[in-house]
């Protein structure tokens, strides 16, 4: 675990009395620079090596007198050189590097003198030994309180994602394949992230693969296996002659690592893959992002346009602001004067739950989480202002278990779940930062609650439960089966596994949580009516209760009616995006006749027709409405209005706003099969539909 700011600042002032005296390199440097380490509470030889030999332009023989792989040079020189050169000379020892072997970072020393720059950002920094306790938060990547800046659009998402998508046709093309490739891809994914945000160690899993397994990579994959075993084990439970090479690892939990998998046969090729993924610096990824982009390394032809598919943050936040980002700040800002109303606030919003019943693999639901976690961390810097912070967790009460999805998809259910861990734990790093005291959720105790299944036939209500179906065991006439360290029960009926929480466990839920969701929001799948399967058609038809002439409508609609019915009575607010054709045509009518008649649904914001899109080559060009609506009325409604579909929307406050997202009554036109004047019949309208290509 690293050590505080407030353990770190006395050791970096130590450290410059101990050596404000030194002056030559050859009989100095070592020992001043394993000295320097120790600042920090790390050890110098697990990760860094001294007068590492390299090759420099013209084949000439180099050595660098400290390199850290993928992170950091060092070139020491006696008191008083030229610091320029030393610079240079790191410079030069580059193109004898490989790719992931770059460094971040450039640190020249001449005992009194430091020189640190940061190749990412372009800076330098320039202080004196003396000043090194002053300027101690330059090595936060040492201590493992690196600031992390994460871009949506930076290319080392593709670039991982990339590397993935290799590793996954290797082993599938040896016969590893389904679930079982799925499961370990998502558990490498997790160490990778691990070894750069301070889960593991620094880059502990990095040289795990690196000095632990041959080269020819037949070891690999056993030892991975007992690996995947120790992250799962207690570590009062592991063996007491456990190999120090695992003991290294902390107890991760969350049932990541439960499952017993194949062995799965690594070679040389794969092992330097996965090599090449570990120097790639993972705590640059993005979680909402790389959760589609590694979704899509599943399939050769998805992958050919990487970033062409995720949804984009910018997107993301066009409906969680409206839906309750917006309202959570402004009434923020009106209290945040008041630390009494303050900490009621931060209360009841550790209390809130927000649903997506169709995450895919879970953007919304990171998005959401990490701007509740924002403004909560604006909360605390005010409420513990003058407060010295011991324990972290003990002020942080919003965590991820507020959070729920439902996703159809096996695989990107998993997806949603490990990103969930990751963004919590980059916001951790994050807030360890500003107070200066380390917090991580390790091992895991708390987890979203993604399930996998079909958010159309799953009672939602008993989501929050863990029971996820409506329906008992004596009507569907089989054995319930007691699964070992399971909450739940477990039946096979049709071949399709149904959950039901154990009554204890039930009970206890019942008392801990709320029936209810207090924010419902996604995006649902965009199938068109001649689209649909004839199982889509038919979860359709009952999601209307087998209403007539709703074959016209978009897959969407199911999840505006199932939202529409859970919500009555209540002042539940959702939003959901979806193809603008519910909001124009004959869908309308249809549509918004049973939920404005049957439901009551008030619609309270609303974003006409715009593009969405992002900045990737080949995106994905669908043109969307996003609806915000509630059982309740409100006075201030808001039409997102586009004078360019592709550009900012404008705000247009409304009196009212009616299925076909402007400001008038709600009128709907409603199909006829009769002329309302004396003219013939028209049989059939224009349909250019031109065989689904328009």
């Amino acid at each position: 675990m690293p050590l505080s700011w407030n353990e770190i600042k006395p050791r970096a002032i130590k450290f410059s009395k101990e050596w404000e005296n030194a002056e030559k390199e050859n009989a100095d440097s070592q020992p001043f620079w394993v000295d320097f380490f120790n600042i920090f509470g790390i050890s110098q030889r697990r990760v860094s090596t001294f007068e590492h030999s390299v090759k420099k332009l013209g084949n000439k023989d180099g050595r660098i007198d400290l390199f850290w792989k993928g992170r950091l040079i060092i070139e020491h020189k006696s008191k008083g050189r030229d610091l320029d050169k030393a610079f240079q000379q790191a410079i030069d020892y580059f193109p004898g590097l490989k790719e992931g072997e770059l460094p971040k970072y450039i640190l020249v020393s001449d005992f009194e003198n430091f020189r640190l720059y940061d190749l990412d950002e372009n800076t330098q920094h320039d202080f004196l030994l003396s000043e090194l306790h002053k300027n101690i938060k330059l090595f936060g990547f040492i201590a493992g309180y690196q600031k992390i800046v994460i871009r949506e659009e930076d290319p080392i998402n593709i670039k991982a994602a990339e590397k993935m998508g290799k590793l996954h046709d290797l082993l599938k093309e040896n016969g590893y394949e389904g679930h079982e490739l799925e499961v370990y891809l998502v558990r490498l994914l997790f160490m990778l992230f691990a070894d750069d945000t301070g889960i593991f160690e620094k880059d502990t899993f990095w040289h795990f693969v690196e000095n632990q397994t041959s080269e020819d990579g037949s070891d690999l994959a056993q030892k991975i296996a007992q690996l995947f075993q120790v992250l799962d084990t207690p570590n009062e439970k592991r063996q007491i002659n456990l190999d120090e090479i695992y003991t290294q690892f902390p107890y991760i939990n969350g049932k990541l690592f439960e499952e017993n998998l194949r062995l799965a046969a690594f070679d040389s090729k794969m092992r330097e893959i996965l090599l090449e993924s570990c120097a790639m610096n993972w705590s640059l990824i993005s979680p909402a992002i790389f959760g589609s982009l590694f979704q899509s390394i599943m399939d050769k032809n998805e992958r050919r346009n990487l970033g062409a598919h995720y949804t984009s943050e910018k997107n993301i936040l066009k409906l969680i602001k409206p839906l309750f980002l917006d309202e959570l700040w402004n009434e923020f800002h009106k209290i945040k004067g008041n630390s009494k109303k303050l900490a009621e606030f931060h209360k009841q919003i550790g209390e809130l739950k927000f649903f997506d019943p169709a995450c895919g693999s879970g953007n919304f639901l990171i998005i959401a989480y990490r701007e509740l976690r924002l403004l909560e961390f604006e909360i605390l810097k005010i409420l513990y202002k003058n407060d010295r912070v011991i324990s972290i967790e003990n002020i942080i009460w919003i965590s991820i278990d507020q959070f729920y999805g439902i996703e159809i998809d096996e695989w990107a259910s998993r997806i949603a779940e490990v990103a969930m861990w990751l963004i919590d734990h980059q916001l951790n790093m994050q807030i360890s930062e500003k107070f200066g005291s380390y917090f991580a959720r390790i091992p895991i105790k708390k987890t979203a609650n993604i399930v996998h299944g079909n958010s159309l036939q799953l009672n939602w209500d008993n989501l929050i439960h863990g029971s996820y179906y409506d329906i008992s065991a004596d009507e569907l006439n089989v054995q319930i089966v007691e699964e070992p360290h399971a909450h739940f029960k477990t039946l096979n009926v049709k071949a399709k596994k149904v959950n039901f929480i154990d009554e204890h466990k039930f009970q206890q839920k019942q008392e801990k949580h709320s029936t209810k969701f207090d924010y419902i929001f996604g995006n649902p799948p965009f199938i068109g009516s001649r689209m649909q399967t004839k199982e889509q058609k038919k979860e359709l038809k009952a999601s209307f209760n087998n209403v007539k002439n709703i074959g016209d409508l978009d897959y969407v609609c199911a999840w505006y009616v199932k939202a529409a019915k859970y919500i009555i009575d209540t002042k539940i607010k959702v939003a959901f995006v979806s193809t603008n054709s519910i909001v124009q045509g004959l869908q309308t009518g249809i549509l918004w006749n049973i939920l404005s008649n049957d439901y009551n649904v008030k619609i309270h914001f609303a974003h006409r027709t715009f593009k969405w899109n992002n900045e990737a080559k080949a995106n994905a060009a669908v043109y969307v409405v996003i609806v915000g609506f509630a059982n309740i009325e409100t006075i201030q409604k808001t039409i997102f209005d586009y004078e360019d579909i592709k550009g900012e929307p404008q705000a247009i406050s409304a009196k009212n706003i009616n299925p076909y997202l402007i400001d008038a009554p709600n009128l709907l036109i409603i199909k006829k099969t009769k002329p309302i004047s004396n003219v013939p019949e028209m049989n059939f309208g224009n349909m250019p539909a031109d065989g689904g290509r328009f």
